[in-house]
């Protein structure tokens, strides 16, 4: 009787699903739904080698699904990984934006929070080369004639173009006049900057790093409220007379329609990531902040922050 009740323990054990037993995950794909070079791309990056290196997760994988804001990987991501419990995508306030003034049919209602990895803040560039050589002397173009100042950045209604959109409002020029450029890809992006094709160049601080510190680019500001300790020459936004405050933030989520237990295995995964050593060396060389939120509580802090931006964008006449 013992050996009967013994052996049925054992292949319930076996028939539980992913993750119950164990909070040991083997195996992870992570859509970064952007092209390569930009934040997404970065953040789904710096999760493998860190997942990897730190020996979490044996084999990580990371595929590029650009386009919409991140919307058109969404839709990809909620179709055809549901109830894949290796499947993880990449996200955050830029997708949120997008998914507002693109209207997406597809939402991340649809799919399963995880957690908040990092915040960065904003930053403005522009050649080496540009007449633009402050923070205000843009905003004497932007006052002389918006049109003829060209911005490249992210997707339409992400951060960047609401940056953009509220250093506009800030400063008295109507924020539907800012001609806006934008790039699935912060590669795309930082190539039409460097090429001179624009006026200026609006992303994360991050992406316009290596330029900067070679001399191929000249950032003229920061949306911190005070300057980074990584960009301590940049002046802030609010420096430089521009009341802009803002912070771009990313995320991970996992598919839809995957099980309590699995869901646990993966918080558990990203939390043994966000506390490793490789990680938190990670966010040192990114110059990322470490925003980590998890569990009920980001999900509370995301509903907060899609009200939120659906108000911005209203104001800066990128949503009705």
């Amino acid at each position: 009787m013992k050996h009967i009740v013994r052996g049925a323990l054992l292949a319930a054990a076996l028939a539980l699903p992913f993750g119950a037993a164990s909070a040991q995950v083997d195996e992870l794909k992570i859509m970064a739904p952007a092209a390569p070079g930009g934040g997404w791309d970065q953040t789904a990056r710096a999760m493998q080698q860190v997942l990897q290196g730190e020996k979490i997760v044996s084999n990580v994988q990371v595929m590029n699904v650009p386009g919409a804001g991140g919307t058109i990987g969404l839709a990809q991501f909620v179709n055809a990984d549901k109830g894949d419990p290796s499947a993880l995508i990449v996200g955050g306030y830029v997708m949120v934006g997008a998914i507002i003034t693109n209207k997406s049919p597809v939402t991340l209602d649809q799919v399963t929070p995880i957690a908040r990895l990092t915040g960065e803040y904003e930053a403005i560039a522009v050649p080496a080369d540009s007449p633009l050589k402050s923070m205000e002397d843009l905003v004497a173009a932007l006052k002389a004639n918006p049109q003829k100042v060209s911005w490249a950045g992210g997707s339409a209604g992400g951060t960047d173009h609401i940056t953009a959109g509220l250093i506009a409002k800030a400063i008295g020029v109507d924020p539907t006049k800012v001609n806006y450029i934008a790039f699935s890809g912060g590669g795309e992006s930082l190539a039409s900057i460097l090429g001179g094709k624009v006026t200026v160049g609006i992303s994360s601080l991050s992406e316009f790093d290596a330029q900067a510190k070679a001399g191929k680019l000249r950032l003229l500001g920061v949306s911190s409220a005070e300057r980074l300790p990584e960009a301590k020459d940049v002046p802030t936004f609010k420096e430089s007379g521009v009341d802009v405050e803002i912070q771009n933030w990313r995320m991970v989520a996992a598919a839809p329609g995957i099980s309590p237990e699995q869901k646990k295995a993966l918080n558990d995964t990203i939390a043994k990531m966000v506390n490793s050593q490789g990680w938190k060396d990670m966010l040192a060389q990114k110059g990322w902040a470490n925003t980590y939120l998890a569990g009920a509580d980001f999900e509370e802090q995301l509903a907060k922050d899609i009200t939120a931006t659906k108000t911005i964008l209203k104001d800066i006449g990128l949503a009705q």
